[in-house]
């Protein structure tokens, strides 16, 4: 059976449509990403998964439990951090963990044993009497991560983890992410990120409340129908005029100091493309074909579905 099973769910208001029917299934042990931009119906998707956002239609079961009619007992077998800190800010690491062992009446040696090991797994010890509003930002979210996997759930949720999170405490939560796999916990997790996309088993794309894609990463990158050349240039947003007039072009998206055009497939080479540049009145420092990367999949989808 699937951790989760996910038919036609829609969540709608009065002057939007947050949701618009997902379809989609999760297996036992992996983690899947739900990958999309700021409201794109990420974080309204897993409060309706997690039962605290009742779905205006369709169904919903995780581990087995319809996520509507039995929501109480749901929570008692799922793990859930919200894309804000939400543990509390007076108590120390120690009182959050003691606090949110009592309320999955985790006692006794298990609640030495399981938090000692969350202790060390999230290399909070050194710092269990301090107050958690003064931890760093990977640190809270390392604390709140802690605090989900108390009563060993059997599927975490995970909401935009590491927003708002240094480099480093962002390599480290997802360390953790990956270990929990070998406790045969699935992960469900949302993000903004294409890297972080890239870690994940499977991966929908949402825009506006809809899937566009799902797949493996790999998979994904490999479905485009377009080859894409990177390209260095001096002010490219000064010269972007001249290469938005070149034959066939299909998109133009900067990234950083480069540029990324997207072709037809065997519509162009590089030498070609040099050619036309400089033709349109633009002087490349250098042109490279590139593998599409999964950011260049999902602006082609984005723009195709707009």
């Amino acid at each position: 059976m699937p951790a989760i099973v996910v038919k036609n769910l829609a969540k709608k208001y009065p002057n939007a449509i947050a949701v618009a029917g997902l379809n989609f299934q999760v297996e036992k042990g992996e983690i899947f990403g739900l990958v999309g931009p700021d409201g794109a119906g990420k974080t309204t998707t897993i409060r309706m998964l997690v039962g605290v956002l009742t779905p205006t239609s369709g169904t919903a079961e995780v581990v087995g439990l319809d996520v509507v009619k039995q929501a109480e007992e749901l929570k008692k077998r799922i793990g859930y951090m919200s894309q804000k800190f939400s543990l509390y800010g007076e108590l120390t690491v120690q009182e959050n963990l003691d606090f949110f062992s009592d309320i999955y009446l985790v006692s006794g040696e298990e609640k030495k044993k399981r938090q000692g090991r969350l202790l060390q797994f999230s290399n909070l010890a050194p710092f269990r009497d301090r107050q958690a509003r003064h931890l760093s930002g990977g640190m809270k979210q390392k604390l709140g991560l802690s605090c989900a996997l108390i009563h060993t759930p059997e599927v975490l949720f995970l909401d935009e983890p590491t927003t708002g999170v240094d480099p480093v405490s962002r390599r480290e939560l997802w360390e953790i992410i990956y270990e929990l796999l070998e406790g045969n916990v699935t992960v469900f997790v949302s993000t903004p990120y294409m890297d972080e996309a890239e870690r994940c088993s499977r991966i929908a794309f949402i825009h506006k409340g809809k899937i566009l894609a799902l797949d493996d990463p790999k998979k994904l990158k490999s479905l485009t129908d377009r080859e894409v050349f990177e390209v260095k240039i001096a002010n490219p947003r000064l010269q972007r005029q001249a290469l938005e007039k070149l034959p066939g072009l299909v998109e133009l998206e900067i990234f950083g100091d480069m540029l990324h055009l997207s072709f037809p497939i065997k519509y162009t080479n590089d030498e070609e493309l040099l050619r036309r540049a400089f033709e349109s009145g633009a002087k490349l420092e250098s042109v490279r074909k590139i593998t599409p990367s999964l950011e260049d999949l999902f602006i082609s989808l984005v723009k195709r579905e707009n």
